[in-house]
């Protein structure tokens, strides 16, 4: 499917199921790999490319793993092997904390990445650099592919910079977890209150990993014995595309299993649509956002930087709202799958939309949307996004919906349930 044509929501009251969560998942699957015994893993069901990919370098690098419904069982082992060649695909999660994992173990390993995963940058290698590590890059320096050759880390107390994107912080949380030694980390720059660190540290917490935290200090000391079992939550970024309707068409949405305790940042959003009026509950089949009762609302002012993820979102919304919005401190989203703030201001003013980027923000002004063909920037969340302004006005189209396989392989396929006359 190349193109897909979006149609209006017609199902004002629903349930839908998402994937398990990326984030969670991937942490999940590192930690249960590099440390011994066997771990089983539930609520995996429908997980995308991006955890497959990491499956794909466990496998290469000797750590078996079983599947079976929804479940995944990772036969963990502290000794792996020590040379491998290793494909991240697109996965962000795999890139920066796999290459992390193997710099503290130590070996010889040579990893490469899909073509759009060769044009982010790999901003922390320069720390690892700084410990010994030796890497020899393919083609650009800080990018995909390289050589990586390590003998372990031995310093105890690193520093990271949390401003390109707190995955890195995570990568070096990690490693440490299935290391040998306590590790101090150091965080610095803007976003060392992160909630995805947070996310690493909850993880680790439910692996039998013990953590102290005071300020930009976290100090993390080994996991010493591995989860026996250990239940991954749904996903909440995938979530929040169907939550978006209660507020876009006044819809009623149920997302199963989705629930207040899932430890997932994105959980912000519901704050969000909680002012615009929408009623949020959590039931035993899953969190309902209702909008029934709302025809219309205000711009959103909002700070985005510890849910950036969601920028895109309130971006398809926007331009339906009665004011303007403003999104602040995105200036991070522009090194992600895509630049996230190019691909907003091109597609807000295909649809006639007017739109500004000053700074660290956006601006977006209220307009009738006119019929568009989007582009995805083979960028899963600006397709998944941008599809919602489809669910709400006639003769939008979405370029290359497969991007969304990395996530969320059946995202368009629920939307057609959706839009069912």
């Amino acid at each position: 499917m190349e193109i897909y044509e979006c149609a209006r929501l017609t199902r004002k009251e629903f349930a839908v199921s998402v994937p398990a969560s990326k984030s969670i998942l991937n942490r999940a699957l590192l930690l249960a790999a590099f440390t011994e015994g066997d771990t089983l893993l539930s609520g995996c069901g429908n997980f995308g490319q991006d955890s497959e990919d990491l499956l794909s370098c466990l496998s290469s690098l000797g750590i078996s793993t079983e599947r079976a419904g929804d479940k995944i069982c990772v036969h963990g082992a502290a000794t792996f092997g020590k040379k491998a060649t290793l494909n991240v695909g697109s996965a962000g999660t795999a890139a920066r904390f796999l290459t992390a994992i193997l710099a503290f173990s130590g070996g010889e390993y040579d990893l490469d990445a899909s073509p759009q995963m060769k044009k982010r940058p790999m901003d922390f290698l320069d720390v690892l650099e700084r410990e010994g590590v030796r890497i020899e890059y393919g083609e650009k320096v800080g990018h995909f592919p390289f050589r990586l050759e390590s003998r372990g880390i031995s310093s105890d107390v690193l520093t990271v910079d949390t401003d390109v994107s707190t995955q890195y912080a995570s990568g070096l949380l990690l490693a440490a977890a299935v290391g040998n030694k306590p590790l101090t980390l150091l965080l610095t720059g803007s976003r060392t209150e992160g909630s995805y660190i947070q996310t690493t540290l909850d993880v680790v917490r439910a692996f039998g990993g013990n953590f102290s935290r005071a300020g930009n200090k976290i100090t993390l000391f080994p996991i010493q014995t591995a989860a026996k079992e250990y239940a991954v939550a749904p996903d909440f970024s995938g979530a929040c595309y169907f939550y978006a309707l209660s507020l876009l068409c006044g819809a009623r949405a149920l997302v199963n299993g989705a629930h207040p305790d899932c430890g997932q940042t994105d959980l912000k959003l519901l704050d969000v649509l909680k002012e615009k009026g929408v009623k949020v509950t959590d039931t035993p089949a899953g969190m309902v956002a209702d909008g029934g009762n709302i025809s219309t609302f205000s711009g959103f002012d909002v700070d985005m930087q510890d849910f950036s993820d969601q920028t895109l979102t309130l971006a398809a919304l926007a331009p339906f709202a009665a004011t303007p919005s403003v999104l602040k401190n995105i200036g991070h989203i522009r090194k992600q799958e895509c630049d996230r703030v190019e691909a907003i201001l091109h597609n807000l003013t295909a649809l006639g939309v007017p739109c500004e980027c000053r700074g660290e923000d956006i601006l977006i002004y209220p307009a009738p949307v006119r019929p568009a063909t989007l582009e995805s920037y083979g960028d899963h969340r600006v397709a998944m996004a941008f599809a919602l302004v489809g669910l709400k006005a006639d003769g939008i189209k979405i370029k290359d919906p497969e991007c969304c396989k990395k996530t969320f392989g059946n995202y368009f396929e629920i939307l057609d349930e959706l839009t069912k006359k």
